[in-house]
């Protein structure tokens, strides 16, 4: 489809709750088009909460005159109170996406402004990914890109005990309820594009007879996460790295069973392993080293920044994500960018990144085989150094082939040309790398 060129690349505003590489997970997606478009000498612009003031504009000084922020109130403030007390699915699913409904409200009437005043071509929101939260960004007079999104995922077979029985009943009702909401509040059924990562995604949109295209919502940024030189000669034990929050859904716990499992059978082949991350399941998997006598195997090293992060990736094998409702996964990315193997579950997100040549995939199902599959992947790299080795080169070449961010914001930029010249409601056809292999 030909495209007619725009007189000078479009003016764009990208609006987002969270935008910071503070708070980890999808909040560093918006910064990433925000500040990789600006250094691109694009016209951007970023409206976010002003809980991110801090770290922005001491990471980004530069920028600081393109940042707007939407005030924190007491609304939020007291829904935040009630929110924490219940458990997490309700905490996150309800009393989020009511939060996230008080700063769209802010944040609309802020780019109706901008717009108004003449400095806005298209509008992009990048998050949230879930693919049923509604959008407060309609009737703004300017296209709006939503995305790219990644949801309707579930635990695997088996585990449904992760969430209780109230979180289930109320996912269960809030999945279809979310058609109702996004007719009420209509910002997808008259985006101008929605973006997802996955078919699984697409067909979770409670939209439908929107122009949709598929995008994966993760990349690599290669300043931060550079591949490594040459690694010596592999020595002493195979050093696997684990980098997330510890809570329950990251299945650190059967991590840490696999890993006593392995010693048991083969302790003439050592291993180690670096948990970078903080969370709720900190105390608990501390114990659980000490009662498995791993202390001299797994060291905590708390949350890091992403330098440091990128420093114990240099140093280590392999990554190892066992998680269990992971639908993206960007740490398997950045890992095997740095050159490590990669040990994943096979569900969700990592399934897309990895394949034979990269990594192990574990399937999680049964469960009650979980832990040895993952001692068994981890023997193999274990016995086979060299072969980890060569996992951790293709997976670099692999990571700079398809998932690089200067990649996806070529994509990006295409997309929002069409977006602003194709009035007919049809969904433009881009080349992402990563769905090419």
């Amino acid at each position: 489809m030909s495209v007619a060129p725009l007189p000078s690349p479009p003016r764009v505003l990208i609006v987002a709750d969270n935008a910071s590489a503070a708070f980890g997970g999808e909040a560093i997606l918006p910064l990433k088009y925000f500040t990789l478009l600006a250094r691109r000498g694009r016209d951007v612009r970023l409206i976010t909460h002003a809980r991110n003031r801090p770290a922005l504009e001491a990471a980004f000084p530069d920028l600081a005159a393109r940042v707007l922020y939407s005030p924190d109130t007491a609304a939020h403030r007291w829904l935040w109170r009630i929110g924490s007390r219940f458990p997490g699915a309700i905490r996150d699913h309800l009393f989020g996406n009511l939060m996230g409904l008080v700063t769209g409200w802010q944040q609309r009437r802020m780019a109706q402004a901008l717009i108004r005043a003449g400095g806005i071509d298209l509008v992009h929101q990048p998050i949230p990914v879930s693919p049923a939260a509604p959008s407060l960004l309609f009737g703004l007079g300017v296209p709006v890109i939503i995305g790219p999104m990644n949801g309707g995922m579930s635990y695997p077979p088996g585990y449904a005990d992760f969430e209780g029985r109230a979180a289930q009943l109320f996912v269960a009702l809030g999945r279809p309820l979310a058609g109702v909401l996004n007719r009420v509040i209509p910002g997808k059924r008259r985006a101008r594009l929605l973006l997802v990562a996955n078919a699984r995604t697409r067909d979770a949109l409670p939209v439908r007879n929107r122009p949709v295209v598929e995008l994966m919502e993760n990349g690599v940024d290669f300043t931060l996460w550079p591949q490594a030189g040459a690694r010596p000669a592999p020595q002493g034990p195979l050093k696997l790295v684990f980098m997330g929050r510890l809570v329950r859904l990251k299945a650190v716990d059967v991590t840490l069973q696999a890993l006593a499992l392995h010693r048991q059978a083969h302790p003439d082949r050592p291993v180690t392993l670096a948990i970078l991350g903080d969370g709720p399941e900190l105390g608990a998997l501390q114990a659980q080293v000490q009662a498995l006598g791993l202390d001299d195997a797994v060291t905590f090293h708390g949350f890091l920044p992403q330098a440091s992060c990128a420093a114990h990736l240099a140093a280590a094998d392999a990554l190892v994500l066992a998680s269990l409702r992971e639908c993206g996964g960007a740490v398997v990315l950045e890992a095997m960018a740095m050159g490590l193997a990669v040990i994943a579950s096979d569900w969700g997100g990592p399934a897309g990144y990895l394949t034979p040549d990269t990594g192990i995939l574990v399937s999680p199902v049964p469960r009650a085989g979980f832990a040895d599959r993952l001692a068994e992947a981890i023997g193999t790299l274990a016995r086979d150094r060299a072969a980890a080795h060569a996992m951790g080169s293709a997976g670099a070449a692999r990571a700079r082939a398809e998932f690089d961010w200067q990649h996806k914001i070529d994509t990006i930029e295409t997309l929002y040309r069409q977006a602003l010249t194709d009035q007919g409601g049809r969904a433009p056809r881009v080349r992402d790398p990563a769905r090419s292999s």
